[in-house]
């Protein structure tokens, strides 16, 4: 998720790792806030990997600034992950919201609505926090009325986004 959310943003515009790590937060949100200590061995594992460019820029003030730059492979590389996620960034919500950050840079609309298909497909399977045996439970089910409240919510949720992702692959020609 991390090194989609760096090449997604350096897609749009060079940054510097402070200003990146600034948009990725903004992204990710508090549950999963973005530390140096994780994006600059990402941002080098990606520099190594060909993908990113580095260049000096002075500093009006302070220090110079390295500022990143996606190279040509590194927008290839961003589209391949974008066509084919991976099955955890189709079901986790975080993941989720980072594809479809950046899906607007797959030039294709059919791999767009591809991957919006196959979101759509997750979300239309039977599925509950809580089960009993092997059958989900509904909200409705449940006495307890803050599991009842996560359910209702999950499912409010799933409803608006159900509608978005059938009303977008319409608009799509899908």
């Amino acid at each position: 998720m991390l090194e989609l959310a760096i090449l997604g943003f350096l897609y749009d515009a060079p940054l510097h790792g402070y200003e990146l790590r600034k948009r990725i937060t903004a992204l990710t949100g508090h549950v999963r806030p973005v530390a140096e200590s994780t994006l600059y061995p990402a941002i080098k594992r990606l520099e190594k990997a060909g993908l990113l460019a580095r260049t000096t820029e002075p500093g009006s003030v302070a220090a110079p600034r390295h500022v990143l730059t996606l190279t040509d492979e590194g927008r290839r590389e961003l589209r391949a992950r974008l066509a084919e996620p991976s099955q955890r960034d189709i079901s986790d919500e975080n993941r989720w919201f980072t594809v479809l950050a950046f899906l607007r840079h797959l030039d294709d609309t059919a791999a767009q609505s591809a991957v919006l298909r196959r979101r759509l497909a997750f979300l239309e399977e039977p599925a509950s926090f809580f089960y009993d045996g092997d059958r989900p439970l509904r909200a409705e089910e449940l006495d307890d009325p803050f599991r009842r409240g996560i359910l209702t919510i999950a499912r409010a949720t799933s409803q608006t986004e159900l509608t978005w992702l059938r009303d977008t692959l319409d608009s799509l020609g899908s």
